[in-house]
């Protein structure tokens, strides 16, 4: 029979064993507000959203020492992790660090990945991305590092997220970039890359540049002057300036021709539709194997077999000997004008629009 004295012993007994057991840490739900942040986050968190948690300023200097579990990459941006970033956390501390402290982050309301940065998400490779370039919205002001250049704006884009981060689309990215890169050889890669992906339309990356009033520069005009008429590669460039210096008739660039039944045919690089002639540049790059080899020798034939003559060249023909490739074009050229039998192929749908004048 238990006593009312043995029940307040037990009672006494139970608050001295609880009153010595080891105490568990207070921080214990603020790191697990901070894991949820991190794991949202790519491993990464700001000084406001760990203060946020609960982790006091203290635990996060101890922890981010040399040795300690978590990393500095940028001011008030720590990676929670003893490994090194990779390119996606390094791009998404770019735009923590430039956001609004109390705003979301990845809501691409206060900051967004523009310029190289974005397009080297999207595979586009050749563009510099360091220091990332960063929107904010003016009036606000940031100082950059040498990893992050904020940039302010009036215009704030419409925002979507790539591989998690908020960056600003393709078409503003590749505006951006263009705006700040010296390098007139750059730009025309660059901008012909994104447009070859099917990142943008020509005539809209046209429309997004002169909203920002680029045009006004000649090598950014020029560059979106061939993506307008039709070129998509720095190859198709090079060409279509040695073919400009010429008196020869100005082709459609990569027209898709058909056949009279409506069956694809092909896209050559450049065509002569009143001639029937076609201009194939192949760059050794794309024909390396013997599968892509076959491809285009089968694409020759089709092109062939309904009447259109093709040139055939390398772009390191068009860059050393041009005047050989010019004497095989004017040649057939000419004899197209004697020929019985004309081309059966059809080009359809393929509109150039002279949106720059003067510059060919």
């Amino acid at each position: 029979m238990i006593t009312a004295r043995q029940t307040k012993k037990q009672q006494q007994e139970q608050t001295q064993e609880q009153a010595q057991a080891p105490k568990r840490p207070t921080h214990r739900e603020p790191n697990r507000a901070a894991a949820r942040t991190a794991r949202r986050q790519l491993n990464l968190a700001t000084r406001h959203q760990l203060a946020a948690s609960g982790i006091p300023d203290g635990t996060i200097t101890s922890r981010t020492r040399p040795g300690g579990p978590w990393q500095r990459l940028l001011p008030r941006v720590y990676l929670l992790q003893t490994g090194p970033p990779d390119h996606r956390q390094r791009a998404l501390a770019a735009v923590l660090y430039a956001a609004e402290p109390a705003a979301d982050p990845l809501s691409g309301d206060t900051a967004a990945l523009t310029g190289g940065a974005a397009l080297a998400l999207l595979g586009i490779r050749d563009a510099p991305h360091t220091p990332a370039d960063v929107l904010i919205r003016a009036p606000r002001r940031l100082t950059g590092t040498p990893m992050v250049r904020p940039l302010a704006t009036a215009r704030w884009p419409r925002t979507i997220a790539v591989s998690g981060i908020p960056c600003t689309r393709p078409v503003r990215a590749a505006a951006d970039f263009a705006s700040r890169a010296g390098d007139p050889a750059r730009i025309r890669s660059t901008l012909a890359h994104v447009v070859q992906a099917g990142w943008c339309h020509p005539q809209d990356l046209h429309a997004e540049l002169r909203a920002a009033r680029l045009l006004t520069r000649p090598a950014i005009r020029a560059a979106a002057s061939e993506l307008v008429a039709g070129v998509r590669s720095i190859a198709e460039a090079l060409a279509r300036d040695t073919l400009t210096a010429t008196d020869l008739p100005t082709p459609l660039w990569n027209a898709r021709l058909y056949t009279p039944d409506g069956t694809f045919l092909a896209s050559p690089d450049a065509y002569w539709p009143d001639e029937g002639v076609a201009l194939e540049i192949d760059s050794a790059e794309y024909h390396y194997t013997r599968d892509a080899w076959h491809a285009t020798l089968h694409r020759r034939l089709r092109l062939e077999s309904h009447g259109i003559l093709v040139v055939s060249a390398t772009p390191s023909m068009i860059r050393d000997t041009p005047e050989e490739v010019i004497r095989a074009l004017r040649t057939l050229l000419t004899l197209t004008a004697s020929r019985p039998t004309p081309p059966t192929a059809q080009a359809r749908g393929h509109q150039q629009l002279p949106l720059f004048p003067g510059t060919g």
